[in-house]
């Protein structure tokens, strides 16, 4: 697992090198600095990268502390045994994300990774998933950008937005949009909609507007 996690980090830093310095500083990742790794058993492994610092680890909780360049973190490891409300979550259809968090206290996430049983922790699966998140968290960043470019005097709506696109709010993101822009076709609440496809949106509206 603690393999896993640093070839993780590796593979999102190499990924975000070449970006401009003041593009690739405000990445989630890079802007922590310092996180916290969760390493969950349930019936899927969920791994979550979060900012948020927990207690001190106490009877059988184990912590491996790591770093790469200035990324510091601490890996975690929770199952039932350590967190008993745990046990009481249903991943037979699929896995829980919200749960497990709500299990765990986290409300800010970097990133919530979660490999389906039988999955396997390899240096390779590490690859595509941090290229992935590190792909993924730019182009959010240029997003929300976009959307400071086009939305004149509501900007501290956008930073809201983003916020929430930090703490994985996309109820929040959803309800933010429809206050930058009302009106806004095509969202939905509950269930929401993909906070991708709410940032897409909401810059193709704002453009047609202008």
């Amino acid at each position: 697992m603690a393999d896993y996690v640093r070839a993780l980090h590796q593979a999102y830093l190499d990924a975000v090198a070449t970006l401009p310095p003041a593009e690739r500083a405000r990445l989630p990742l890079i802007t922590a600095g310092r996180v916290t790794v969760a390493a969950v058993g349930v019936r899927m492994l969920h791994v979550i990268g979060t900012v948020e610092t927990l207690p001190a680890p106490r009877g059988p909780e184990v912590e491996i502390a790591d770093s790469l360049d200035d990324l510091v973190w601490t890996l975690r490891f929770f199952d039932p045994v350590v967190v008993p409300a745990l046990g009481l979550i249903d991943e037979s259809q699929g896995a829980d994300y919200d749960e497990v968090r709500r299990a765990l206290g986290i409300r800010t996430v970097v990133y919530h990774l979660a490999v389906p049983p039988g999955g396997t922790l390899t240096a390779h699966h590490a690859l595509h998933a941090g290229t992935g998140l590190a792909h993924a968290h730019a182009a959010a960043a240029r997003d929300f950008d976009a959307l400071r470019a086009h939305a004149p005097g509501r900007e501290s709506l956008v930073d809201e937005m983003q916020g929430a696109s930090v703490a994985g709010l996309p109820r929040a993101q959803v309800a933010l949009a429809m206050a930058i822009a009302p009106g806004l076709p095509g969202m939905s609440i509950d269930p929401p909609t993909d906070p991708e496809d709410v940032r897409r949106g909401l810059i193709h509206h704002l453009r047609g507007e202008r």
